[in-house]
């Protein structure tokens, strides 16, 4: 079991586990064991979301999630499989938390007075420096 939030625990048989080779340096180890851990949740396949929780992460995470639905969560930072495991699950219910949680809706905001006035100064004054470089008339 994955608790992600209070209300919500995501059961071990929705998360499938998959290891590779991690990149970058490392010496041998890098190259013949499989330390980098795939998690993958399957967003339809979900018994645990209801539609619209399942629809606000597909909108929430839509960079993470393929064409079929799959949220994919990567980990290769630690030096085990095991630790990786553990680092791909936290990162899993983190990223579930922060697009289940819900949002405060955005209270409507007018320039202030003082900024308007000083954006229209600010123009007045760069324009005027612009005339000032044209052409000299001789009289």
């Amino acid at each position: 079991m994955l608790p992600v939030d209070d209300q919500l625990v995501l059961p071990e048989r929705e998360l499938s586990y998959r290891s590779s080779r991690s990149s970058g340096p490392g010496g041998q180890n890098v190259n013949k064991v499989e330390t980098r851990v795939t998690l993958l949740f399957d967003i339809p396949g979900s018994a645990v979301l209801d539609e619209t929780q399942k629809e606000l992460v597909r909108q929430r995470l839509a960079t993470r999630i393929n064409k079929k639905g799959v949220l994919r969560v990567v980990s290769q930072r630690h030096r085990t499989q095991n630790a990786n495991r553990e680092a791909v699950r936290t990162k899993l219910a983190e990223l579930l938390a922060e697009a289940l949680r819900p949002r405060r809706p955005r209270r409507p905001t007018k320039t202030p007075e003082k900024a308007r006035r000083r954006r229209l100064e600010d123009k007045k004054r760069r324009s005027e420096l612009k005339r000032r470089r044209g052409r000299v008339r001789e009289s």
